[in-house]
């Protein structure tokens, strides 16, 4: 027993500063885990602005003026002097028509024009006779000067009708020769030489020529309700199509429907485009760039500075050293900027880049950079 005892009080002494060893090594941890929570982040302060972004839609570009041309009359296709792809000036001829009947037709109107202008002549020569004697008391009744004056009427009245009958075949003969309305590129021919064409029976479901205007072109977009607002009269607006790879065209709004359709919800929009070398083509799809530039009167911060978590979108606020979760939600975007809303006010430090390790009301150093 007595050779017992003298080994226990060595050993008591050794587990005490084994326990006193632990202590130490803890409160080194906790200094060093508070030393890491009090990192360093770059902030700013926070300020309203503007965001500049634009969207992509998709247009259409259509032709300034597209026209098919059909015959007025029942005719005969005699001769075509424009084929696909020619141009054409306002007012050249583009088919001549054949109809024998009216040429029948005016010859006959016009027998009866001069037949119906000799009568009026001779009732008119007649009236000026009895008015002239009737000026000598006694000699024409009244009567008679009344019924010379009627026969006169009656005939100019025939004379009249005459003259429009014969201009009415006139311009039905003036059909038999087509010209373009505006000038342009045909781009389609539905007959050949000798067609039966008309404005009824065969040959006419199908127009004789299809007209383009292709020098000016019109970019049409839909703009979704949302952004309806960002275009006005004058605005520019730039573009691409497929078909020319890494060329950006560039239109001005012209027109506003001032309204939205009622499928879409949707205003539509159309721009002019000059197209004097032909480089697009009517019905070729765009994809155009709309501007949208906000008013300044929102908090425009670097998209950086939102945190996107699980619990919603937040900015971190620092006050007093302290970590602030602010919920936000956020508006339109551009570049590296993006408009936020919430209980924020002007000048707020807000951290610029976060993460959820950085966690709500920790202790946190915010150094200033803008």
């Amino acid at each position: 027993m007595k050779r017992y005892k003298k080994f226990a009080i060595p050993l008591f002494v050794v587990v005490g500063l084994a326990f006193q060893g632990c202590k130490s090594e803890g409160k080194k941890f906790s200094d060093n885990a508070t030393e890491i929570a009090v990192m360093t982040h770059e902030a700013f302060r926070l300020k309203k602005g503007e965001v500049a972004s634009s969207f992509r839609i998709p247009g259409e570009l259509i032709a300034n003026q597209q026209v098919d041309i059909y015959a007025k009359v029942s005719s005969f296709v005699e001769k075509l002097l424009v084929d696909v792809g020619t141009e054409v000036k306002k007012g050249q001829l583009l088919v001549t028509l054949d109809a024998p009947e009216i040429s029948s037709q005016l010859a006959g109107a016009e027998s009866r024009l001069k037949s119906f202008e000799a009568v009026y002549l001779a009732s008119k020569s007649r009236y000026d006779r009895v008015l002239k004697t009737s000026k000598t008391p006694g000699t024409i009744s009244q009567n008679d000067l009344d019924m010379a004056f009627a026969d006169q009427q009656s005939d100019l009245a025939k004379w009249e009708s005459a003259k429009a009958a014969y201009r009415e075949i006139t311009d039905a003969k003036n059909y038999l020769e087509i010209r373009a309305p505006f000038s342009g590129v045909i781009t389609s021919r539905n007959v050949s030489a000798g067609a039966y064409v008309g404005p009824s029976g065969r040959g006419s479901e199908m127009p004789l020529f299809t007209l383009l205007e292709q020098k000016n072109l019109r970019l049409v977009v839909n703009v979704p309700e949302l952004y309806a607002s960002t275009l006005q009269k004058g605005s520019a607006v730039e573009f691409t199509v497929r078909s020319i790879p890494g060329k950006i065209f560039k239109a001005e709004v012209s027109r506003l429907a001032g309204a939205l359709d009622d499928r879409l919800r949707a205003e539509r929009v159309e721009m002019d485009v000059d197209n004097a070398d032909g480089e697009l083509l009517p019905k070729m799809v765009a994809e155009v760039m709309i501007p949208v530039n906000t008013d300044g009167s929102s908090f425009a911060i670097p998209q950086s500075a939102v945190l996107n978590s699980t619990l919603g979108m937040f900015v971190i606020k620092v006050e007093n050293d302290n970590s602030i979760w602010v919920p936000v939600s956020v508006g339109r975007s551009g570049g590296n900027l993006i408009e936020v809303f919430g209980e924020l006010t002007d000048g707020d430090i807000l951290l610029k880049s976060v993460s959820e390790e950085i966690r709500d009301k920790a202790p946190v150093k915010a150094e200033i950079t803008e």
